[in-house]
């Protein structure tokens, strides 16, 4: 399956067992399935269904008679404390919440939004049963491979006010990975990041307020940090992942934490002064800069040009052999040719 995000697949609506046997294999240990049965409180059987689920959302698992079963990779999982450790002063910005498997971090968080929760709440998930993409795709998430979360931010201003805001968090995502080590993170209009040309995260943001404001936006970020090779096959389209651009082996709560930090800048930033001030820098950074690309509007009609970047209202400029064209995000998307 492929979702909107591109690259985030293959996930399952898996009940608790699942996550405590993640838990008890994060470490790529040898358990045995007698202990993974005593912690969870059910019988060796629905262990064996449980490491499965496991397998069939991506992991890879060694069964060793004896032993018991390990992770072939050790796994990061989310973890509340950890974030919190790794964020530091910066901890009390922030209203986290980590779950274990939820429909979609976007809706839960909108629902937390409208029953008062404050700027910079956050939900986290190891797992997505329901998640959205642009343009009313699925968005799918790897276990214990990607990062889904969403963050939520109040402003003053309407949302029509907002333009742009996609852009500035895509600019936001590429400095933390860069500061990560994956050199080369580059944006493409108007929610993902990619590296050499592969998807690497992407962006959903959905609004609320009134014209004149105060408004509000929930932004889904979903990532890439770990695809096995069983992912990789199912999806059709160029992706890659973050331990891949970095060289290393990340821990998803740090990567969360830096995430969060900068997120929190770059949206004050934009609060107070727009896209524009961070306009250059998006600019620096487009994927499709110069190169001809082909635009499939809502209406079917299908028109290229040459891309230029963005205005400041966070507009692709498109030239044609006639005039500069301005897109706005709506169902408009882009390939490059």
């Amino acid at each position: 399956m492929r979702g909107a995000a591109g690259a985030l697949i293959y996930t399952f609506d898996m009940p608790s067992l699942q996550f405590v046997a993640l838990r008890l294999l994060a470490d790529g240990r040898f358990r045995s399935g007698e202990d993974i049965a005593r912690a969870a409180g059910v019988s060796r059987g629905s262990v064996w269904l449980a490491v499965r689920e496991l397998e069939r959302a991506g992991l890879e698992i060694h069964r060793v008679r004896g032993r018991g079963y390990r992770l072939s990779q050790s796994v990061s999982v989310l973890d509340a404390a950890q974030i919190a450790h790794y964020l530091g002063t910066a901890a009390p910005q922030f209203a986290l919440e980590v779950v274990d498997s939820v429909g979609s971090t976007n809706t839960l968080l909108m629902q937390r939004a409208n029953a008062g929760a404050p700027s910079a709440a956050a939900v986290a998930a190891e797992n997505q049963a329901a998640g959205r993409g642009r343009m009313g795709r699925a968005w799918h998430a790897g276990i214990g491979g990607a990062l889904t979360f969403s963050l939520l931010w109040r402003f003053e201003r309407g949302a029509g006010a907002l333009a742009g805001l996609s852009l500035a968090v895509g600019v936001a995502l590429a400095r933390v990975f860069e500061s990560l080590g994956a050199a080369g993170a580059m944006l493409k209009w108007p929610n993902d990041v990619l590296w050499r040309g592969a998807k690497l995260a992407g962006i959903l943001i959905e609004m609320q307020g009134d014209a004149l404001g105060p408004s509000l936006a929930v932004i889904g970020i979903g990532i890439n940090v770990r695809l096995s090779e069983s992912v990789r096959k199912r999806v059709d389209q160029p992706i890659t992942d973050l331990e891949t651009a970095c060289g290393k082996t990340l821990d998803r709560n740090e990567v969360l934490a830096r995430l969060l930090v900068e997120l929190h800048r770059v949206l004050e930033e934009f609060a107070s002064d727009g896209f524009g001030a961070l306009h250059g820098e998006w600019q620096r950074r487009h994927a499709y800069q110069g190169r001809v690309v082909t635009l499939a509007l809502p209406d079917g009609r299908v028109e290229s040009g040459v891309a230029r970047g963005v205005a400041d209202d966070g507009a692709l400029l498109v030239e044609t052999a006639t005039v500069l064209r301005r897109y706005h995000t709506g169902d408009v998307s882009v390939r490059v040719n």
